[in-house]
């Protein structure tokens, strides 16, 4: 009996046990149940979703207008007259002011004559056919005398002389011998007559003159019948090469002049008369191109100097904007981007724009590099004035319909980015690929995301991909 009760005791104290174990296990389970749930309500998520993202590049610059140009008065003089004022809309080449002629250099005011001299000249050069003319009238004869002086330098290479002249010469000399010996035999005759003697002296005349008619035949005869000397051969070759340069230049005129006006000529003409002109234009100011007078410094009877700034005018018809944007992220700048444009100085207005060029050179300062974007404001109003501090924001990507991660989900470990998915009241890390950005979501190229995962914004600090790789939870404490 006592036996039996013993045994009755150890099997209620083992069905106790069992109890007390079974109520500890509840509880523990309860508290990690309770545990978990505090935990997951602890994180911050949201649905991943599919949606529209414009990334944009920011950057500052100053407003510009189109054209813009100071101008100054280039000599000494006194203002005459003013035909603009500030504000006024004028054309190119419209004169502003000029100065009064009084008071002007001599240089100045003698540079109208120059320039009605120059024209004269101009118009004479343009129009004159007198320099054809006399060209032509050099050359015809320039060829004349190379014909005459290539015969003469031929004749050279014979004798002196043609065989007719020879045989004149040669029969002159025959006659000269008969008349010298005729005139001997009547001076024997009479040699011993008185020498106050008429017929002697008749007689004695004609010796003397036949002697010297034969030796004229003589030597005449000896000339004809030789060759010419070396000094008559150089002569000749001189006067040959003169003809040949004479008529060279007489050609190179002609070729200069035959087709009308020479371009030298009428260029040279018409520097003389832009030379006047240039003269005559530092007493004016002109616009250089069409625009607004946006400043005016020159008054009626203001003494001025060389350099003193009379105008600026600004093409104010296109407007622009020079941005420094940094070479991080210059590449994703393309022409043509749309921009939208905001001003410190012009409260509550957006304005917009589009990229118009792209520097294919940067620029560095202080270490860093910058590219200089300038961008055309499309919409300006008359409150966007030259000189304003606008910021710009380009957009440099617009994406529909990709899937979107809130940036402040985004995670960086190892060089990886991450997010993390809250999946059955736990957390799971996933590996993902980012493409273009925006202040507040980036694209997802890549990574076993799905639209409608819920995405914890702010997962704790402690959870890690594990070493093997895999998406895990590692808790700490």
């Amino acid at each position: 009996m006592k036996q039996a009760w013993n045994k009755k005791w150890v099997r209620v104290g083992i069905i106790a046990l069992g109890v007390v174990i079974i109520a500890w296990g509840g509880i523990t389970l309860a508290r990690q149940s309770q545990g978990g749930a505090a935990q997951g309500s602890a994180y911050q998520t949201e649905v991943l979703s599919r949606g529209n993202l414009v990334a944009y590049v920011g950057a500052t610059g100053t407003v510009r207008s189109n054209q813009s140009a100071v101008l100054s008065w280039q000599t000494n003089g006194i203002v005459g007259t003013l035909k603009a004022a500030k504000g006024e809309q004028v054309t190119a080449g419209a004169e502003l002011a000029t100065l009064k002629q009084t008071s002007l250099s001599q240089n100045i005011i003698l540079a109208q004559a120059d320039l009605v001299n120059a024209q004269k000249q101009l118009d004479e050069v343009m129009t004159s056919t007198e320099a054809r003319a006399t060209a032509e009238l050099n050359l015809v004869k320039a060829q004349q005398a190379v014909e005459d002086a290539e015969e003469e330098r031929q004749s050279k290479q014979y004798q002196r002389a043609s065989q007719n002249t020879i045989d004149i010469a040669h029969a002159n000399l025959i006659m000269a011998d008969q008349a010298l010996d005729d005139a001997e035999v009547i001076f024997e005759q009479n040699r011993l007559r008185s020498q106050d003697d008429p017929v002697y002296a008749a007689a004695l005349s004609q010796l003397a003159s036949a002697r010297q008619n034969h030796d004229k035949a003589y030597y005449n005869y000896q000339y004809v019948q030789g060759l010419p000397s070396t000094l008559d051969i150089a002569e000749a070759d001189a006067n040959l090469d003169v003809a040949n340069a004479q008529l060279l230049e007489a050609k190179r005129e002609w070729e200069r002049v035959k087709d009308g006006p020479n371009e030298q000529d009428v260029a040279a003409a018409q520097a003389r008369v832009a030379a006047a002109q240039a003269a005559l234009d530092l007493a004016h100011i002109t616009a250089p191109f069409s625009g607004t007078i946006t400043a005016a410094d020159s008054l009626v009877g203001d003494l001025v100097t060389p350099g003193a700034r009379a105008f600026q005018i600004d093409d104010l018809s296109h407007l622009y904007i020079d941005l420094a944007v940094s070479e991080v992220d210059i590449n994703a700048v393309q022409i043509d981007q749309p921009v939208s444009v905001t001003f410190d100085a012009i409260a509550n207005q957006e304005f917009t724009g589009v990229v118009t060029d792209v520097s294919a050179v940067g620029q560095s300062s202080s270490g860093t590099v910058d590219f200089l974007v300038t961008v055309e404001l499309l919409d300006p109003s008359a409150t966007v004035k030259p000189g304003m501090t606008a910021a710009a924001n380009i957009a440099v990507a617009q994406l529909e319909d990709t899937l979107l991660v809130p940036n402040r989900a985004i995670r960086t470990q190892d060089g990886k980015r991450l997010v993390y998915v809250m999946q059955d009241g736990s957390l799971q890390a996933v590996e993902i690929e980012l493409g273009a950005s925006s202040g507040t979501v980036s694209e997802i190229l890549s990574g076993n995301l799905k639209a409608g995962d819920r995405i914890v914004l702010n997962p704790p600090s402690t959870t890690l991909l594990n070493p093997s790789g895999a998406n895990s939870i590692m808790r700490g404490g």
